[in-house]
């Protein structure tokens, strides 16, 4: 049995979670705290991740899902799925730092793909990633995702989005089959 496995919940995500979601996502990629994590996106982008109304919109929003992943009654990832047709979108992910590089994240895409072929019938999943982000994107790639070259800018001057901390961020679309 797969030890990083063992003792999760997953669940969708109600309004009563917002603020841990929120604590959790801006712990996995901003500031010092996603440092204890390989997530991190603290040395190209500063300030927020995202905020109570971001994660209340997925969670409100009638095509989207977002799966809380829970061990022992506490928050320790999140993951959001959105159907866009033939395809699912996956985002939002986040594993808490301290419990980063231990295989749970690898769990969590598997139950996130198996929900959305289940869910919505779908034949693809597909995600947006910062470019520069190479080692993120080789995890995906270990995972059957494929980069595909196409490429959608970053929203420079919104702060919603982070302060980049860089001139070169975009984000690339990856792409996987699900059986």
């Amino acid at each position: 049995m797969d030890t990083a496995a063992t003792g999760l919940t997953f669940r969708d995500a109600t309004d009563a979670d917002v603020d841990a979601l929120v604590v959790l996502i801006e712990s996995a990629y901003r500031g010092d705290a996603s440092r204890a994590g390989w997530t991190t996106e603290a040395d190209i982008l500063e300030g927020q991740r995202t905020d109570p109304e971001g994660v209340l919109a997925v969670i409100k929003s009638p095509d989207s899902r977002l799966l809380v992943v829970e061990r022992e009654g506490r928050v320790v990832a999140c993951c959001q799925l959105e159907h866009r047709g033939d395809h699912a979108y996956f985002g939002m992910f986040a594993v808490s730092p301290q419990l980063q590089g231990g295989g749970l994240g690898k769990v969590i895409i598997a139950e996130a793909e198996r929900a959305a072929g289940e869910t919505w019938g779908v034949g693809e999943m597909h995600m947006t990633v910062i470019s520069v982000r190479n080692d993120l994107i080789a995890w995906y790639e270990r995972r059957g995702y494929r980069r595909t070259g196409r490429m959608t800018p970053f929203p420079y001057g919104d702060e919603r989005f982070g302060v980049p901390q860089r001139d070169d961020l975009q984000f690339e679309l990856l792409v996987k089959e699900l059986a």
